[in-house]
């Protein structure tokens, strides 16, 4: 019987391989989950290429947008059945330091991330330390849902943060989102769910634009946005401009775009160290309301766990390929090449 897995490490800035890892057996207080389903999004790229490297630890097993079943339950464990679907919120906080005592766990001082810091789940098992099991980071599922659905509890969770970090969607508003990625169709999906009037989708792959389309946008490639934005508003503006591409020229257009009493989401992450050139009386005088959003809590991805059972966010026009783990370099230039949506990793093949 063998005893290791394969799992995809990074060893360094660019070196990525798959390696050997002993199976995982649960100790005191830890949780084995047996992986699904992995995606992989613009981060794991960047972590890959050595673009980011803060939180992220040579040796670490990749992946953090994670669907699994729990194989093994270590000693103390209680409230888990083994069997039972689940995913785990990526966020291992500290439960103490100023920010989690405000309720921002995920902007803890001192956290942690699975698939950056702590293993993910780029390998068949996954462990989950003792610390996180007992602050409630397995997150079981009510209702059996596809794996490749469930993975997006994630990335669903981070937009549903940046949803309440800029105030939601009020019923007949118009909502442009720039970029039609991944993230992009989960806040296309979402804002038309919570009743926005109109969203608007601004992206430059007409394959997206499509897939945006179905689910009910108007789309618009960005070299007619403007245009588009004040034909559809009559010249007045979005209720709420939502950045999805991290592209410093955005982070201005984005305030342009906005109607007066605006809110302006910028979600996606600028790249490192960038500065960005914006003319602050557009929010001065516009009455702008800027928000960030970064990662997610723990309540965040209950409520994607809930929202994905349901079936109010569709995955088959997100996740629209899926490879097996020894796949994984076809896998990851699938993404960079804009093959599909977004791609997921299946640890089991």
């Amino acid at each position: 019987m063998t005893h290791t897995m394969p799992a995809l490490v990074l060893n360094g800035p660019g070196d990525v391989h798959l390696a050997e890892k002993p199976i995982p057996t649960p100790g005191r207080g830890e949780v084995v989950l047996a992986v699904e389903a992995t995606t992989i999004c613009g981060t794991d790229l960047r972590i890959i290429s050595g673009e980011k490297t803060t939180g992220v630890r040579p040796g670490v097993t990749l992946g953090h947008e994670i669907a699994g079943r729990i194989a093994s339950l270590g000693e103390g464990v209680e409230g888990l059945t083994v069997g039972q679907q689940a995913t785990v919120s990526i966020v291992v906080s500290c439960g103490t330091c100023r920010a989690c005592l405000a309720g921002r766990e995920h902007l803890c001082s001192h956290c942690e991330l699975i698939g950056y810091g702590i293993d993910g789940g780029l390998a068949p098992w996954l462990c989950v330390p003792a610390r996180a099991v007992a602050r409630g980071n397995v997150i079981p599922v009510a209702s059996e849902m596809p794996a490749n659905r469930l993975a997006l509890a994630e990335p669903l969770s981070c937009v549903l943060n940046g949803h309440r970090r800029h105030g939601g969607v009020n019923p007949g508003e118009t909502v442009v989102i720039i970029g039609g990625g991944a993230i992009g169709l989960l806040h296309t999906q979402l804002n038309l769910a919570c009743g926005a009037g109109q969203v608007i989708l601004c992206e430059k792959h007409a394959d997206r634009r499509d897939r945006a389309a179905a689910m009910g946008a108007v789309t618009t490639s960005p070299d007619h946005l403007v245009e588009v934005v004040a034909e559809r508003t009559d010249g007045f503006g979005a209720d709420l401009v939502i950045v999805a591409i991290g592209r410093n020229e955005l982070a201005e257009q984005s305030l342009d775009l906005a109607a007066p009493g605006g809110r302006v989401s910028w979600f996606a992450g600028f790249p490192k160290g960038s500065t960005a050139t914006i003319t602050p009386n557009t929010v001065h005088y516009q009455e702008l309301t800027v928000s960030g959003g970064s990662n997610a809590r723990r309540a965040d991805v209950h409520r994607a766990v809930e929202m994905l059972g349901r079936g109010d966010i569709d995955e088959a026009p997100i996740v629209t390929h899926t490879f097996g783990l020894s796949q994984w370099t076809e896998a990851v230039d699938a993404v960079r090449g804009h093959a599909g949506v977004k791609i997921a990793i299946d640890p089991r093949h």
